[in-house]
């Protein structure tokens, strides 16, 4: 490893040479950024390269200094921050102070030789975060900012006064300026919030690799603490003051390394300062570290997942250490006298801990024993540190044998049927390393991401938010939220199967093959060896093996069709199953991407639910036919109406223009209101466009009613994207006399309902103005496509499947959600002489499922070859 960027003799010499310092300055940078990614890409250790960057940059800001700033001026030239540490990346800031002293004042030349110093920085290449600071001002801000407190604590001494750089150091030591203590709770309090900031987890999409939880704060946030409490210079000084062992060192050290690599060639490849692992070069860097795709995972899984077990393992080393300080440094090791919990567990100071440190050793089953502890005794803190060390290091006992003793699995089964903290402690069982050494299938799931836009946690992250959705349904303070699930989950006889099924369905991801069965597998293997009867056991299975089945049909079904319900019902079997997988599924979706859930996901799954638990209870052999259905509705719209003083000739004169699908897909509600506004029109009032907001579907409804047109669809849908609204159903009824009735329910981009008064007269406006003049109306939809998007592409593909029993023809569309589809596929169906009747709308990730019911334009369906080869052709031509 070479101990140089550059050939420090020939640029002394070069500097002896010339009075011209721009060029060869800037010539130097560039050649020693050049060498540095040389070495990088040739395998150099990365620990010594970014200090190799660090001493390179001394060496230019010394020379610089020396040649700008007078000698015995009374300033001083201070790395802080990132660079006081002498960690340098190839795009990191080098952070400086320019200490100021009293007499620097007085002399005139002196701001104008350091603006051009500052420049002169700039100008070869560096960037640079600076501020210029009298001592005074320095102790003035630290007092009152720990970012600045952090920071000059950090410090280091580049160029210029010694003497003035260690009036700071002392002025601003702990025994002045927050003492340890202080500056320890300031600092914890520092990192809950920037927790916060990024939703508390370690696994997101994309993950900031200096800022995330488990990330290089984490360790920079110890290293303070040890420095202001202990005056330590190193990490290794947690060794010696017996906060890590070696081997714990040994593993945060090559944490921080890789990270560091990471970090490093996120540098090199963006050119820039760039912290965020994004889609944009996640393959990138991927196939740089050597991870490959096989049959079973991309390369770019691989690397993902090794980012997020490092950031689970430093995120565990973080809470371990910041539990010792807390000890020593805010109770000053002070502990209250421990209170017996039983023989193997006390609590001390509010947290448990081991009697004694070969609890473990002599009674393996304490490893379990201790989280079920912790949910009897809500009053605790947490898990002392020193007993957390133990846990980690006795993991090894939970092996087969362990794994097989009735005592282990009638424990775990006692987590699962507490009435509380059972989320709580599965989610410190995981970052303890516990769950998945007793589920060995759980360690394949650990720190596994999907590289999608549709799941936007690691499998084991998301699984525990789903156990964590499914325990809100049953704490009455959050009833709010979902009141149907919280009723069911009251008369659930076993919440612990529920919990069980929540952990398997996913557990056999990235293993190859169908994960729902090999997860049932699992599963029904796992609730046999716990005790559960058959009965139960097939429950758990079923649950694994049929998750997907309740969003599956909701979204991408037409359950409106009695056809469809009934293949549901029977699939689903009983009330019982029924109950379970609603529960399952509602938490299961929230729990994929909570930004994408919405009110008309939640209304979907509801009217599933209740439709099919009536169609249960009315017996399956007993199904409820179309025109029973329809006459029902019509029956409630009938009544409504003529309370409201409509005439019941006038409408029978309009229900008898409309098809029988029109009845299916609406409410009796829907078709009362949209009969009374068709038939209290002027025909001059025409294209009517109304606005209200859905009271059983969970969005907004816009509705039109006018001439029918061609077009109207794809003018309609454009219009309402231009809006930067998101239509999720879409219900087009023509009647025999050439009108028609169109029901669009929509919501706002971040999945709103549209509630605004002044948003619902800019749409209605906006709409009707469309309408009525198309060709002077701007139709192309001009939003940008997000950017994470670019980097998922799915091949389009189009499938036609012939209804009879409906006289329609389904025509599944899969291909890359973007700006506009709608109505580039409803120019589609123009040109091709097809006639919509409705349409389920359903993105996943970065991924449009959409399903279109048509006819052609005498409404029968499509028959003929051509038919579904011009549509194939004109949807292929302005999609691609």
């Amino acid at each position: 490893m070479p101990h140089k960027l550059i050939d420090i003799k020939e640029f002394h010499n070069a500097l002896a040479a010339t009075d011209d310092l721009l060029p060869l300055f800037r010539e130097t940078t560039k050649k020693s950024n050049e060498t540095l990614k040389i070495l990088f890409e040739q395998g150099n250790d990365v620990i010594e390269l970014v200090e190799l960057r660090s001493r390179f940059i001394d060496l230019l800001l010394i020379e610089a200094w020396q040649r700008k700033i007078p000698e015995h001026a009374d300033i001083t030239l201070i790395a802080v921050g990132g660079y006081g540490r002498g960690e340098l990346h190839p795009g990191s800031d080098v952070d400086l102070l320019v200490l100021i002293g009293k007499e620097g004042d007085d002399e005139e030349t002196l701001p104008e030789a350091l603006g051009e110093l500052l420049t002169f920085f700039w100008d070869i290449g560096l960037e640079i975060g600076h501020s210029v600071r009298t001592l005074e001002e320095c102790i003035e801000g630290a007092e009152k900012d720990i970012t600045i407190a952090t920071n000059l604590m950090e410090s280091r001494l580049i160029a210029g006064q010694g003497i003035l750089f260690d009036k700071l150091k002392h002025a601003t030591g702990p025994d002045r300026i927050w003492p340890s203590d202080e500056f320890f709770k300031a600092k914890w309090e520092e990192q809950k919030q920037r927790y916060l900031k990024y939703d508390d987890t370690i696994s997101s999409l994309e993950p900031n690799i200096k800022e995330s939880p488990g990330g290089l704060r984490d360790i920079h946030m110890v290293g303070w603490v040890v420095k202001r409490h202990f005056g330590a210079s190193t990490l290794h000084d947690l060794v010696v003051n017996g906060f890590l062992t070696e081997q714990e060192y040994q593993d945060l050290m090559e944490s921080q390394t890789f990270f560091w690599r990471v970090r490093f060639a996120l540098h090199l490849l963006t050119g820039r300062h760039e912290d965020r692992i994004l889609f944009d070069y996640q393959r990138t860097l991927a196939s740089q570290f050597g991870y490959e795709d096989n049959g079973q995972e991309l390369g770019v899984e691989k690397f993902m997942q090794q980012y997020y077990r490092n950031a689970l393992k430093v995120s565990r080393m973080n809470e371990m250490l910041l539990q010792l300080f807390y000890d020593v440094i805010l109770l000053n090791c002070r502990l209250e006298e421990p209170k017996p919990i039983n023989n193997r567990f006390q609590s001390r100071s509010g947290y448990i801990e081991v009697v004694s440190e070969d609890t473990f050793a002599r009674h393996p089953l304490a490893l379990l024993e201790i989280f079920l502890i912790m949910e009897q005794h809500p009053e605790l803190n947490g898990v002392r540190a020193s007993t957390i060390r133990l846990i980690r290091s006795h993991r090894h006992l939970i092996d087969a044998d362990f794994r097989e003793s009735l005592g282990a699995r009638s424990l775990f089964m006692e987590i699962l049927r507490e009435p509380s903290g059972i989320s709580h402690e599965l989610r410190r069982m995981n970052r303890y390393g516990i769950l998945a050494r007793y589920i060995p299938q759980f360690t394949n799931i650990v720190g596994r991401m999907q590289y999608d836009l549709f799941h936007v946690y690691t499998v084991d992250e998301h699984t525990l938010f789903v156990l964590r959705n499914l325990r809100r349904f049953s704490v009455p303070e959050h009833r709010l939220e979902f009141p149907l699930c919280n009723d069911i989950m009251e008369r659930l006889p076993k919440h612990e199967l529920i919990y069980l099924a929540a952990l398997f369905h996913d557990i056999a991801k990235g293993r190859g093959g169908d994960h729902s069965i090999l997860g049932a597998q699992d599963a029904w293997d796992f609730s046999k060896q716990h005790g559960l009867s058959d009965r139960d056991s097939r429950l758990v299975s079923w649950l694994v093996e049929n998750h997907l089945l309740m969003s599956i049909t909701a979204q991408r079904k037409d359950i409106n069709d009695p056809e469809v319900m009934n293949k549901f019902a029977v699939q689903v079997k009983n009330p019982v199953y029924l109950d379970y997988l609603y529960l399952l599924t509602v938490a299961d979706m929230r729990a994929t991407d909570p930004g994408k859930w919405n009110s008309w996901k939640n209304s979907l799954l509801r009217e599933l639910y209740l439709t099919t638990k009536y169609a249960l209870l009315r017996g399956l052999q007993n199904p409820q036919e179309q025109d029973e259905i329809i006459q029902n509705k019509q029956a409630g719209a009938r009544h409504l109406l003529i309370s409201e003083g409509m005439a019941s000739e006038k409408i029978n004169a309009h229900w008898v223009n409309l098809s029988l699908d029109y009845f299916l897909q609406h409410t009796w509600e829907e078709i009362a209101w949209q009969t009374k506004m068709v038939l209290t029109a002027n025909y001059d009032e025409l294209p009517l466009v109304l606005i209200r907001r859905s009271s059983t579907r969970g969005g907004t409804e816009v509705f039109l009613y006018s001439d029918d047109q061609d077009d109207l669809f794809a003018l309609t849908t454009s219009t309402l994207d231009q809006l930067n609204l998101n239509i999720v159903n879409a219900r087009i009824e023509t009647t025999d006399l050439g009108f028609t009735l169109n029901s669009f329910l929509v919501l706002e981009a971040n999945g709103d309902i549209v509630d605004n008064p002044d948003r619902r007269n800019e749409i209605r406006a906006t709409l009707k103005k469309t309408l009525l003049n198309p060709g002077e109306s701007n139709t192309l939809v001009s939003r940008r496509i997000p950017r994470q998007m670019k980097f998922f592409s799915t091949p389009t593909r189009i499938d036609f499947v012939r209804d009879w029993n409906n006289q329609r023809t389904i025509m599944k569309l899969v291909t890359d959600d973007r700006p506009g589809l709608l109505s580039q596929v409803g120019y589609a169906f123009v040109a091709c002489g097809i006639r919509l009747i409705n349409a389920k709308i359903a993105t996943i990730g970065a991924e449009a499922e959409d399903t279109f019911f048509i006819t052609d334009m005498e409404n029968r369906p499509l028959g003929e070859r051509s038919q579904f080869k011009c549509l194939e052709k004109a949807i292929d031509e302005r999609l691609n």
